[in-house]
């Protein structure tokens, strides 16, 4: 079988690239690795990169014969919000990033994963929210210092409406570290 195991490292347009076929993946597998895919041609494929890292639309990788594969953004479920103030939209963006919810931001908009309780909340937010077909090209996660460390390490978790369940109250002792998401860096949290 056919394996990917390194991204091409070099920015589009900066060579003349042959590309002999396309790897369609929606963003949770661009996440990921160590699964089976199949190619637009309809050949099996291994992705074991060497690397953890994301894969974006766009992106070249590897074959284990040589081939360049380009990674396609498939089209996934969206919710499209727009809001009537940038103060709204930032208030949207503040609720799903405290929740981990990942999104992408464009100008005056931003877009997640299809899900009717996040939906629900947005609208109680102001949002005008309209379900599309998209690629999806959520911003990449950054460490960021957390009071009171992750959700996951506090013994939280998340529920159905985006409510934290569990774990130390928000009154409690505060003692912060960094929290990251990020593949490259993700580390156990030790209390």
């Amino acid at each position: 079988m056919l394996e990917i195991r390194a991204k091409l490292k070099v920015p589009r347009g900066a060579y003349r690239i042959e590309v002999k076929d396309s790897l369609r993946l929606p963003s949770a597998l661009r996440r990921k690795n160590g699964f089976r895919a199949r190619l637009d041609s309809g050949e099996e494929v291994a992705l074991a990169l060497v690397t953890e890292e994301i894969l974006r639309g766009g992106d070249f990788v590897v074959a284990s014969d040589g081939r360049v594969i380009e990674v396609v953004a498939a089209e996934e479920r969206l919710l499209h919000v727009t809001c009537a103030t940038v103060e709204q939209l930032v208030r949207c963006a503040y609720h799903l990033g405290r929740n981990h919810v990942p999104l992408e931001l464009g100008e005056a908009w931003l877009r997640v994963a299809a899900d009717p309780a996040i939906e629900e909340v947005l609208k109680t937010l102001g949002a005008v929210v309209t379900e599309i077909h998209a690629p999806f090209e959520p911003e990449p996660a950054r460490c960021t210092a957390e009071r009171g460390g992750s959700r996951e390490a506090r013994g939280e978790t998340i529920g159905e409406h985006g409510g934290a369940h569990g774990g130390h109250s928000e009154g409690g002792a505060a003692h912060g570290h960094a929290h990251c998401d990020h593949p490259a860096h993700r580390h156990e949290h030790g209390h």
